[in-house]
């Protein structure tokens, strides 16, 4: 690979046509005065957020594939703790009432084409682990098996998470 064929910052227009070309239905939007793309995967919303400015105006040297959803009832103690020391790549803490995902894409130095779209395909397969790993952990907390079936009222609440629009909460925008 030579020099010249390496991509060495990144903006909202190639990073929307990567998303597009993988099958992802892109929009533009402005949060905070920041530029970020919206988009779904398994049916939860995501963001692409620019991060670090490069050299050329509206370009960028990296940037955060994140998902937030919020939280209705208890997490489970050290949920995300948990997710941390058993997944790599991306990242899970909680914000406030918001159960948040983040993936940092870092293109600084020069990366290929081929990583900027595996990295896309690591997003996705993150994604399907999450909403498992959601799953999983809100079923260890349905009623104990020596429980009586009426006594509902006495189990654990449930993990129930909801998709949160990107453009409404700025929980995640610090990022």
């Amino acid at each position: 690979m030579t020099e010249t064929s390496l991509i060495l910052d990144v903006n909202a227009e190639r990073l929307q046509t990567l998303l597009q070309s993988a099958g992802y239905r892109v929009t533009l939007s402005e949060q905070n005065g920041m530029v970020q793309l919206l988009s779904a995967s398994q049916g939860v919303g995501f963001a692409a957020r620019m991060g670090n400015p490069a050299q050329q105006e509206g370009h960028y040297l990296d940037y955060t594939l994140s998902c937030a959803l919020r939280v209705q009832g208890e997490l489970p103690a050290g949920l995300a703790d948990r997710w941390n020391v058993e997944k790599r790549f991306a990242r899970l803490s909680v914000q406030g009432v918001f159960l948040v995902l983040e993936l940092d894409v870092i293109v600084a130095g020069g990366v290929s084409e081929t990583y900027l779209r595996a990295t896309t395909e690591l997003w996705d397969r993150l994604l399907q682990e999450f909403l498992l790993f959601l799953r999983a952990n809100a079923s260890d907390q349905d009623t104990p098996a020596d429980a009586p079936a009426e006594g509902a009222a006495e189990a654990p609440q449930r993990l129930d998470t909801e998709p949160v629009n990107a453009e409404t909460t700025d929980a995640t925008a610090a990022a």
